[in-house]
């Protein structure tokens, strides 16, 4: 193998997988048992909970800013649940119009795998298109698109990767990927262990002008459902990623330059062993919230025959106009069961704009911890 130069674009990356000896041992296997077992907590957790979409959607949030994040993509969650309250009202603008769009990308992403039942490269095309809003593809051959990291104190930014580039070269090595993926006949390799070789192969070859990071991150966890590790999207993977964010570059090049899989594989596992315990966690708290907000409204004798009390837990801002159902037509029918529920301190009253939407502080809490 010739030795990489990060100022060449790296055609001669490898196929996967690589050779089992540069990550097989007892330290992965012990790492991938542990990772393996909490993933299956989770699932199982999920599995039994009566209305899984309030999880999704609360989680799928939280997994959109920190990936966000990642990209110096900013927003405080305030303005991100503002945002999301008013997002059929022109109301998104700037990081949360980002973030939203990653949400969107990742409910795109999952409606694909379950029609499809595989990765294919117009579902990782679908999912691109949808976190940057564009109609744009893979990146043309011509397009010398380079990695670069600008240092403090200098003006020129330092190269630090040339990803593929040439006729025909990065949709060759797209299916490569998209075949070791789906082929488990041909590569029988733990999931776990192929997610992580994925994520790495694809951010080398880089198939995108832009937003390769967040496409990268959703395949991740579209891969996990597809292997039936996981049954939704719950998976809340760029908080460690973000939280660990140099080790996560040191990490990707040490692959490159030093073919340093371990190293790498390590990381990505402990990433989903930490994810997997902390969404748990989050769930655990989000599932207790709502049995204490069904005693308080037995305590309180409210009336909710014709409220769908789920709906108080899709986001901690709530217009009354998202509480409009065959059962409830009007906005004053929804203001009245909004402002029993504020009565009963469950939930508090602000105003934003010209009109008043209703808060679930504690569920914000949760979600911002």
């Amino acid at each position: 193998m010739e030795p990489y130069d990060r100022h060449i674009p790296y055609n001669q990356l490898p196929p996967l997988p690589p050779e089992t000896q540069l990550y097989l041992d007892e330290k992965v296997m012990d790492k991938l048992m542990m990772a393996s077992r909490r993933l299956a907590e989770l699932k199982g957790l999920a599995s039994q909970l009566p209305n899984q979409s309030i999880f999704i959607n609360t989680i799928a949030l939280r997994e959109a800013k920190a990936s966000s994040a990642i990209e110096n993509i900013f927003t405080t969650d305030d303005e991100l649940y503002k945002s999301l309250s008013y997002q059929d009202d022109n109301y998104l603008e700037g990081p949360a119009k980002e973030i939203l769009h990653y949400r969107e990308a990742l409910w795109k992403g999952y409606q694909e795998i379950i029609q499809a039942g595989k990765i294919t490269l117009d579902g990782i095309i679908g999912v691109y298109q949808a976190v940057k809003q564009t109609g744009d593809g893979i990146r043309p051959y011509q397009a010398e698109i380079v990695i670069k990291k600008r240092g403090w104190g200098s003006l020129v930014a330092d190269t630090v990767y040339t990803p593929p580039r040439g006729r025909g070269v990065v949709e060759k090595k797209m299916a490569e990927l998209i075949n070791f993926m789906n082929d488990d006949a041909a590569y029988p390799i733990d999931p776990l262990l192929k997610m992580a070789m994925a994520h790495y192969q694809f951010e080398a070859i880089h198939p995108f002008r832009d937003g390769n990071g967040r496409t990268g991150r959703i395949l991740c966890i579209l891969y996990l459902i597809q292997k039936h590790l996981l049954d939704l999207p719950i998976l809340y993977m760029s908080a460690y990623i973000l939280q660990n964010k140099e080790n996560y570059y040191q990490d990707l090049v040490s692959v490159t330059g030093a073919r340093d899989w371990k190293r790498w594989i390590l990381y990505m596992l402990e990433a989903v062993s930490q994810t997997a315990e902390y969404t748990t966690h989050k769930i655990n708290r989000i599932q207790a919230l709502m049995e204490k907000t069904n005693g308080l409204v037995r305590d309180n004798n409210l009336s909710v025959s014709r409220l769908e009390l789920p709906k108080l837990f899709e986001q901690p801002y709530i217009r009354p106009k998202n509480l409009l159902s065959d059962k409830i037509k009007s906005i004053n029918t929804a203001k009245k069961y909004l402002s029993e529920f504020e009565s009963a301190g469950i939930l508090s009253k602000q105003k934003v704009g010209k009109e008043y939407i209703w808060f679930n502080t504690e569920l914000m809490d949760i979600l911002s911890d």
